[in-house]
């Protein structure tokens, strides 16, 4: 059977464009987001007819994520959601997501079966232990969730930092609540965070130094 793989190409953390805050600070939000490419030297014709399906695991290298059996003490992460092109013009990915692979076109070279093709995509991964920076609190993941924790990052936006601390930068503020519209927002509250999806717009308050 052959091992399948994508090599990695980066890793950054993302900073979502925020709605203006009460204060003067424009919120946003953190996460992070893997971009890499199938390794041609490698067969993607493996585990499953779609490569890093749902509910398929992944072990995590310095340069190449290969896919694995989730019983594998290799496989770190599983995949929760897998789209097609793009993420920009895509679905979201789910809430528990800890970070996102993108995943390059591999053709098969020519003459081939077609076997081993992988289309541009997406795969919405769950770490297998802790940490899980997506959930609530985490400092992490591609989408910022009520819970969630976040810091001025300087030019009208913030990052997001675990709620405990344990982060580089203590956190100034938390997201308490989702709304359509800032009107809904308490008055309380220090800063406007931009959430995405339906429920835009997160309400945070600024917490005690």
């Amino acid at each position: 059977m052959f091992q399948r793989t994508v090599k990695v190409v980066c890793a950054v953390p993302l900073l979502a464009l925020a709605l203006s805050g009460c204060q003067g600070v424009l919120g946003g939000g953190g996460g992070s987001e893997d971009s890499a490419a199938p390794d041609p030297a490698r067969s993607p014709a493996g585990y499953g007819a779609v490569f890093l399906a749902v509910g398929e695991c992944s072990s995590r290298g310095l340069k190449a994520f290969d896919e694995v059996p989730c019983r594998s003490e290799r496989a770190i992460a599983k995949v929760l959601a897998r789209f097609e092109g793009a993420s920009a013009d895509g679905p979201a990915c789910p809430a528990p997501t800890d970070f996102v692979l993108h995943i390059s076109e591999n053709r098969p070279s020519a003459g081939g079966n077609g076997a081993g093709a992988v289309a541009e995509g997406y795969a919405c991964m769950r770490n297998l232990e802790d940490p899980h920076p997506g959930d609530p609190g985490g400092g992490g993941g591609p989408r910022t969730v009520v819970g969630d924790c976040v810091r001025a990052a300087g030019s009208g936006q913030v990052r997001e930092t675990p709620c405990d601390g344990s982060g580089e930068e203590p956190p100034q503020y938390r997201v308490t609540k989702a709304v359509t519209s800032r009107a809904r927002c308490p008055d309380s509250t220090a800063l406007y965070v931009s959430l995405g999806g339906t429920v835009p717009v997160g309400c945070a308050q600024r917490l005690r130094p």
